[in-house]
């Protein structure tokens, strides 16, 4: 699979749709795992937030559909901490924006020299018009996967940002209990910030989404999705052709209508893909394999061969966009990563608090 667009509209945009390319598999309803036994919990509960439990588990995947930067399989402890029960909704968000006057990278425009730094050298820059606040936007387009180009269903679109997922003609006022989408690294660690809270590694992250499952393909355990059997808000029908949106929802969908894994938490399987605290290193699980590591916090820096010129930062989860056709992301140990200014329609994020934190 590809992993960089040719000539790029914005950096921001060639990120999130390079990453947007992987989000695919979905999870949630059915067969709940049990969770493992909670004996390090807190005193004091967190509103809307789960404690999940510290411990040891199998990082990573070594499982048939596993993409190579989820192996080997490896051992990692991590200790407890709070997590959202939810993705953070578009309502959250707004209550962050008017507290601070935040704005967000989609709303500014793109800086030359910061795109150029991120591309191939030789690449042509961006063209005038394409300077202006703005961000990617998935629309479905009428030809079959095989007869597709590649990310032919992104647009960079002028003027998408999270008050407008989809552009100018597109709000959330019937959305505000949907996850925030068009939001980069940079604006989830703002609210985080503003929060008293923090995002998650992905070791964290991997804790939380298995519920206290150990080594299962899927956040719900082994059975396989399919278009007729729903587990999460992922994509029915043909992808990127159209959706029949057998689960209910063409887009994204309200926080919480799936199913929770064994912890509690909502929407850990597909829905939008969720930012990460570390830098996305796509050979390190092969450097840590040999000895189990305890609380890791990530890279000192990205890498991915097929992208060397781009800082990444982790995302985790899948999204509504994912299909078994595409790439069947919406597994725990799947990994992705994008810009840390680059937003999209189908990526969101959500909080951890340690247990330390006042």
């Amino acid at each position: 699979m590809i992993r960089s667009l040719p000539v790029p509209a914005r950096v921001r945009t060639w990120s999130l749709a390079i990453t947007l390319l992987f989000a695919c598999n979905p999870p949630t309803t059915p067969e709940r795992p049990q969770a493992a036994p909670v004996d390090d919990r807190p005193a004091v509960p967190v509103p809307g937030m789960v404690w999940i439990p510290g411990g040891e588990f199998t990082m990573g995947s070594d499982d048939t559909l596993a993409w190579p930067e989820e192996r080997p399989a490896h051992r990692v402890k991590v200790h407890g901490f709070w997590m959202d029960t939810t993705e953070v909704t578009n309502a959250e968000f707004e209550r962050f924006v008017k507290a601070t006057g935040y704005v967000t990278d989609a709303e500014k425009p793109p800086v030359l020299e910061e795109i150029m730094k991120q591309v191939p050298p030789g690449t042509p820059p961006p063209k005038p018009e394409d300077m202006v606040p703005g961000s990617l936007v998935f629309n479905p387009v009428g030809k079959e996967l095989h007869d597709c180009r590649y990310l032919e269903w992104w647009s960079w679109t002028h003027g998408a940002d999270w008050r407008h997922p989809e552009g100018p003609g597109s709000n959330i006022a019937d959305r505000m209990d949907h996850p925030v989408v068009q939001v980069s690294w940079n604006d989830a660690v703002a609210y985080c910030t503003w929060a008293g809270k923090r995002l998650p590694t992905e070791a964290e992250w991997e804790r939380a989404a298995r519920g206290g499952v150990e080594q299962q393909p899927y956040i719900w355990g082994t059975e396989h999705p399919t278009d007729s059997v729903v587990k999460c808000n992922s994509w029915q029908g043909s992808f990127p052709q159209a959706n029949t949106a057998r689960d209910g929802y063409v887009r994204t969908a309200p926080v919480g209508r799936f199913a929770p894994n064994g912890y509690g938490l909502h929407d850990m399987a597909g829905n939008v893909w969720e930012w990460c605290s570390d830098w996305l290193d796509m050979a390190l699980y092969t450097q840590r394999a040999a000895t189990a590591v305890t609380d890791p916090k990530g890279p000192a820096k990205s890498f991915d061969p097929d992208r060397p010129f781009e800082p990444l930062r982790a995302q985790r989860g899948g999204s509504f966009l994912c299909h078994d056709t595409y790439c069947w992301r919406y597994r725990p140990s799947a990994r992705q990563g994008s810009t840390p200014d680059s937003g999209m329609s189908h990526v969101g994020f959500r909080c951890v608090k340690d247990a330390t934190t006042p």
